[in-house]
C-alpha cells in the first residue's frame, strides 16, 4: 500500500471516530508502529490531524482569541515555569521581544535581576510591569489597539519591528501543532512575522494545553522556530517530531 492510500484510510478512521489509537492504526492497516507514526507526522505537519498520547486525533478550532483575563486564569503553574526557564536563557546585554501574552508576562515577571536588557513588546501588561518592576529599557511598539488582548497589532506595529535587531524573540500562541502556531486574527499575523524576521533566535513558548488547537489564519511554521519552550506534558511522540523537524525542545518542570 503507497503511502497516499495509508494516510487517506487514516483520515477516515480520525473523520469517523474523532479519535484513533496507534495500535488500532497498525491493526487495520497492517504496517508497522515506525510507518504509522512517520504517516501521523505528515498528515499533522499538513494540518489534517494532531498527534495526542497513543494515537490521534481531528484537530480542535479556535474560533476567537481568548482575552488577556480569560487567559491569567489557565495553566498558571505551568506559565510560571515556562517563565523561568526561558528567563534563564537571557543573556546580559541583549535585546529581546515579548509577543503579546500571559505566558511572555511570565517571562517579564523573572526580569527584575536583569542588568543592562532592552525588551521590546507590544503588549500594555507587559511594558506597565516592567516599568514599575525593572531597569530594562522598554520599547513598545505602537500601532492599533485590541483592546481584549491588551496588545498592538496590525501593520504599523510589524513596520516598527521590521527597523530593530532583535536577539531573542519570545513568540506565544493560543494555537500551535507540528504545522505551526495559527490564529484567528489575521492581524496578528504581520506582526509574528515581522519579529521572526528582525530576531537572530525565534523561541516559542507555549504551554501543552494550547496543542493541537488550530484556527484559520497560518502566522508562522515550526521551522521558523530554533527552539519551544513548553510544559512536561506534551502528548507522546511530539518531542521527537519536532527534534526530527530541527526544533529544540526544553520541558519546564
Amino acid at each position: 500500500m503507497i503511502p497516499a492510500e495509508r494516510r487517506q484510510i487514516i483520515l477516515d478512521m480520525v473523520s469517523e471516530k474523532g479519535i484513533v489509537s496507534i495500535a488500532e492504526l497498525t491493526g487495520r492497516i497492517k504496517v508497522s508502529h515506525m510507518t504509522i507514526r512517520r504517516d501521523l507526522q505528515k498528515l499533522e505537519q499538513q494540518g489534517s490531524v494532531v498527534l495526542v498520547s497513543g494515537g490521534v486525533e481531528s484537530p480542535m478550532r479556535l474560533a476567537q482569541e481568548p482575552s488577556h483575563h480569560s487567559k491569567t486564569l489557565l495553566a498558571e503553574a505551568q506559565k510560571a515555569a515556562i517563565g523561568q526557564l526561558a528567563a534563564q536563557r537571557i543573556k546580559p546585554g541583549s535585546c529581546i521581544y515579548l509577543d503579546a501574552g500571559t505566558t511572555t508576562l511570565a517571562i517579564a515577571r523573572q526580569l527584575h535581576h536583569h542588568q543592562d536588557l532592552t525588551v521590546v513588546t507590544n503588549d500594555f501588561v507587559i511594558a506597565d510591569y516592567l516599568l514599575d518592576n525593572s531597569d530594562c529599557t522598554i520599547i513598545h511598539t505602537g500601532g492599533a489597539v485590541c483592546r481584549e488582548n491588551r496588545s498592538c497589532v496590525g501593520e504599523a506595529a510589524a513596520t516598527m519591528l521590521r527597523h530593530l535587531t532583535i536577539d531573542q524573540a519570545f513568540i506565544s500562541a493560543s494555537s500551535w501543532s507540528l504545522r505551526g502556531i495559527t490564529t484567528p486574527a489575521e492581524d496578528k499575523v504581520t506582526v509574528k512575522r515581522a519579529v521572526a524576521a528582525a530576531s537572530r533566535q525565534r523561541v516559542l513558548v507555549c504551554d501543552s494545553t494550547k496543542y493541537g488547537r488550530v484556527a484559520t489564519w497560518l502566522a508562522l511554521t515550526m521551522s521558523d522556530f530554533e527552539l519551544l519552550i513548553t510544559d512536561d506534558r506534551l502528548p507522546e511522540g511530539v518531542e521527537r517530531a519536532l527534534n526530527e523537524a530541527g526544533v529544540s525542545v526544553l520541558l519546564a518542570k
